[in-house]
């Protein structure tokens, strides 16, 4: 498979584009472990991941749309590499850089950072996000989703849009299917996580608004039932997403990203 992406559980998904080896928001604590979410708050992870940071293979970067303790998790500070580059919010790669992971790079909304390898490049566009309700949203750590456009010898091969942990706004994310048209696939950010009793990420509802704004070749779901923050199960996106492009993952499965991609 020239591109292919391997649910590991929650937002975790190893991403093989080409030359290109990326790891997205690695969250590796077991089952009936805890994340901690800010403010004294924590979340029981339910499902174990697919894989340890032994299993990985050699990785040349990491996308990191936030840091929660679902997303980042103390699991991944202590066992990833402190040279591996990781593309994240300027927020973010303050923080990792007290932690000692020197090579990360903070992106404002819209900013990229590429790479190139024998012919091949790899362009990583941060996009908005908005993880909360309006004035909610600033009390949690500053989230951005990602366009990752992926291309051989000059001509872009696949563009994949990664939502981070965010609500369906359509005024903070309509921009990007104008920058961004003819996505490819969209690794999705569901289960309608609720902090207190606010809903802070997409439930079933968003998710299809924003797959109906994007209109991607195929959705991808992930980020939906892991911990018992998460409140809408996957089932209900399903349901209310008929007739859309929807290929739902297990968690350890691989998935053919161009395949999935040319046969909608």
């Amino acid at each position: 498979m020239e591109t292919s992406a391997t649910f590991i559980g929650n937002a975790t998904v190893l991403l093989r584009l080409g030359a290109f080896t990326l790891l997205t928001d690695p969250n590796f604590l077991h089952a009936g472990q805890r994340a901690y979410l800010g403010y004294g708050l924590w979340s029981k992870r339910r499902l174990e991941p697919a894989m340890g940071i032994d299993d990985l293979p050699p990785l040349d970067g990491v996308v990191l749309s936030h840091l929660h303790g679902d997303h980042f998790d103390r699991v991944a500070r202590r066992g990833l590499p402190r040279d591996l580059p990781f593309v994240t919010t300027r927020t973010a790669q303050r923080r990792l850089y007290r932690w000692s992971f020197t090579e990360a790079v903070g992106l404002a909304t819209w900013e990229d950072v590429t790479w190139r390898r024998g012919g091949q490049a790899l362009r990583i566009t941060a996009v908005p996000a908005q993880h909360g309700p309006a004035g909610v949203h600033l009390a949690l750590p500053e989230t951005m989703g990602t366009v990752i456009d992926w291309s051989r010898d000059g001509h872009r091969r696949l563009r994949l849009y990664i939502t981070g942990d965010t609500l369906f706004r359509r005024s903070v994310l309509d921009q990007i299917p104008e920058r961004f048209g003819d996505i490819d696939a969209v690794l999705i950010h569901l289960g309608g996580t609720r902090i207190l009793g606010v809903l802070v990420t997409m439930d079933a509802r968003d998710g299809v608004a924003l797959s109906r704004l994007i209109r991607p070749r195929t959705i991808l779901p992930i980020h939906h039932d892991d911990y018992t923050v998460m409140r809408d199960p996957l089932h209900h996106f399903e349901r209310l997403a008929d007739g859309l492009p929807v290929r739902t993952m297990s968690r350890g499965e691989t998935v053919d990203l161009t395949a999935v991609s040319a046969i909608q």
